[in-house]
């Protein structure tokens, strides 16, 4: 076994003993914020962790990677990287009692860069992340017509026909890219403020700011819902989903295996980025909220229960999607055989009724050889079920595109679509109440905030400030800059901040002495599977999964999608150059936080080298007091 530990002189005046931690509670009960149960803090967790991906992002891995097949690295991956990392979080926040700044400051002040890595990695998430919300909240709004306003295409000026841009997609493309967003050509082309996303952007950021006002307090009570409801609309869609014709195609589509996919590395890449990217890892939420616990509270159980908890949600919304994707292929394929029988009825003059699906090929071998000229002018569609099932899609174009148009072929649609908005708006709300702890915490534990300043000053500023910043996805290039960061935000940075976080406290702060600490929170020691996966395995697995996708990001060009009705393949999205200036963004949004790790070491390294003797002026206190807001400042 590695028992490899680096020196770290100083630790033991940085952080407090064990049998001191139960005085520092009851210290505490009355400066910081502690959880009313522990069901609200299983629910805060959940909350976080499970959120928008699991429900359009694992279904399109899934399609993507030979169906029930990806699900057997997912599961190997889950248990390997994820489990591990989340025990590791919820333990060392639960013995130093701390956020994220303070924890790793506290195990080296060399490490405190970790922390503002952690910090910049969820203010950048956080800042995409809530204009999905104010788009949810922007159909949520819409949902309440009869009929649904994406349903059918608006006519032109003159009354006399459909415009344009929608006859040539389709009704809910159009609500999408024109009505929603106006989307421009080029990420080049700003355009201007839409009035109504930033109607909606503003009442997103207001709802956060109720929800997040006073910290756990009132994020506690808000889970109770936010954290709740998504399984119960999850099971209405299920029950209503297998009820609809075509839903088992999509579901057996999903789960028949493909294993030839196991031997495609790529497989078991996204495999274990979407086991990480799932778990809301490395933002730094999860080791605050575990701080709030009681000395004694079983982390171990908690990060079991947790992790069953997520890849069951990513399995159970893969079958909820698939079963309306199934629906929706059966539609269309219904469709394109009908548009055909029209043709062949038309072409050979054959009374109504006479041609269905189940003798369509034998009536176009009687036309054939009854008329071969006039038969061979007829133009078919390709009615192909598997193809329309294979029309992979996900993030936006799942939620916005597919659902929506499968929801305007259900009976008493407006109901369906309020209920599948609501859900949306609890998986992102709750997400989002892990990126603002991740934010506010640190920002504390850095001293940037004067201490005097109330909890409720504090959220209400750096609500205000993000949702400023937000205005540039409220205009006509808005999706654009929102996919750039959604690409590089909260990818290769996490599995940095990952990869240093298990670094620092198997080999920095000592895995023996972690060892004891689990030992005393929770009456045992941690058997031999938390030791290999700390000290090798997961480390390992993560430098792995880093190198391949930067090797891989390095190698491609830097491409996007654009909706150009110009484009002489419209509607098929156009793929384009990104402009130079775009790789300064991508340096901005994923090598910052990577790069604060080491730099920040490295200055804390020479500043210690040049600092004079008996100089006790140090970038990290070593004594910490409890603040108002639950955290403690270092």
């Amino acid at each position: 076994m590695v028992r490899l530990a680096l020196p770290n002189p100083g630790l033991e005046a940085r952080i407090p003993s064990l049998g001191e931690l139960e005085r520092i509670e009851q210290e505490e009960s009355n400066s910081r914020p502690k959880w009313d149960n522990k069901a609200q803090y299983m629910l805060t967790c959940v909350g976080f962790c499970v959120g928008l991906g699991n429900v359009w992002r694992f279904p399109y891995l899934c399609q993507s990677h030979g169906g029930g097949a990806f699900m057997i690295p997912f599961l190997i991956l889950l248990v390997l990287e994820g489990i591990p990392l989340l025990h590791l979080e919820f333990a060392i926040g639960q013995r130093l009692r701390k956020g994220s700044v303070g924890v790793w400051s506290a195990i080296h002040p060399a490490l405190k860069g970790l922390g503002i890595a952690s910090m910049f990695v969820s203010f950048m998430v956080g800042l995409y992340y809530n204009t999905i919300i104010a788009w949810v909240m922007w159909y949520f709004f819409n949902s309440f017509q009869e009929p649904l306003p994406w349903s059918q295409c608006p006519l032109n000026a003159n009354k006399t026909d459909y415009v344009e841009e929608c006859a040539r997609s389709s009704s809910v493309d159009y609500f999408w890219y024109r009505e929603t967003l106006n989307i421009s050509t080029s990420i080049d082309d700003s355009g201007s403020v839409q009035w109504w996303i930033l109607l909606a952007l503003t009442c997103a950021w207001s709802v956060l700011y109720v929800c997040t006002i006073r910290g756990i307090e009132t994020t506690g009570k808000a889970v109770y819902i936010t954290s709740t409801l998504p399984y119960v609309v999850l099971t209405i869609f299920l029950i209503r989903g297998l009820t609809l014709k075509g839903a088992t195609n999509g579901i057996v589509f999903l789960f028949t295996p493909n294993v030839t996919e196991l031997a495609n590395p790529v497989t078991w890449l996204d495999a274990g980025a979407q086991v990480f990217y799932s778990f809301s890892l490395a933002f730094g939420g999860l080791i605050s909220f575990s701080s709030y616990n009681p000395v004694h509270n079983n982390c171990e159980m908690d990060s079991v229960i947790v992790s069953v908890i997520n890849g069951f949600t990513s399995v159970y919304a893969a079958t909820v999607v698939y079963s309306i994707i199934g629906f929706r292929a059966t539609e269309r394929y219904d469709d394109c055989f009908s548009k055909n029988i029209l043709t062949l009825i038309n072409g050979f003059d054959l009374p109504e009724g006479n041609v269905t699906q189940e003798n369509f090929a034998e009536m176009q071998q009687w036309c054939n050889a009854s008329d071969p000229v006039a038969y061979a002018k007829l133009k078919f569609q390709t009615c192909d079920m598997d193809a329309f099932l294979s029309e992979g899609v996900e993030g936006t174009g799942l939620a916005f595109i597919v659902f929506t148009e499968a929801i305007t072929k259900m009976p008493v649609a407006p109901l369906w679509s309020v209920l599948f908005f609501i859900m949306l708006f609890c998986l992102g709300l709750s997400s989002m109440f892990g990126n603002m702890e991740g934010v506010v915490v640190p920002l504390q534990d850095l001293k940037v905030i004067p201490k005097k300043w109330p909890k409720e000053l504090l959220t209400g500023l750096i609500c205000l400030g993000t949702y400023l910043i937000a205005f540039i996805f409220t205009l006509n290039s808005g999706q654009y800059w929102l996919s750039l960061l959604d690409s590089y935000a909260g990818s290769i940075p996490l599995l940095v901040i990952a990869f240093f976080e298990m670094f620092s406290v198997v080999y920095v702060y000592g895995v023996d002495r972690f060892n004891r600490d689990i030992e005393f929170m929770i009456g045992h020691k941690p058997n031999i599977f938390w030791q290999v996966t700390w000290r090798v395995v997961s480390p390992l697995l993560m430098l792995a999964i880093f190198l391949f996708f930067f090797v891989i990001k390095v190698r491609e060009e830097l491409t996007y999608n654009i909706w150009d009705p110009g484009y002489e393949e419209f509607p098929k999205s156009k793929e384009i150059k990104y402009p130079g200036w775009v790789y300064a963004v991508v340096v901005i949004v994923a090598g910052v936080p990577c790069l604060v790790i080491p730099c920040f070491a490295i200055y804390k390294l020479i500043r210690n080298f040049f600092q004079r003797p008996g100089d006790q002026r140090a970038l990290v206190s070593t004594v910490s007091a409890a603040s108002v807001n639950g955290d403690l400042w270092s």
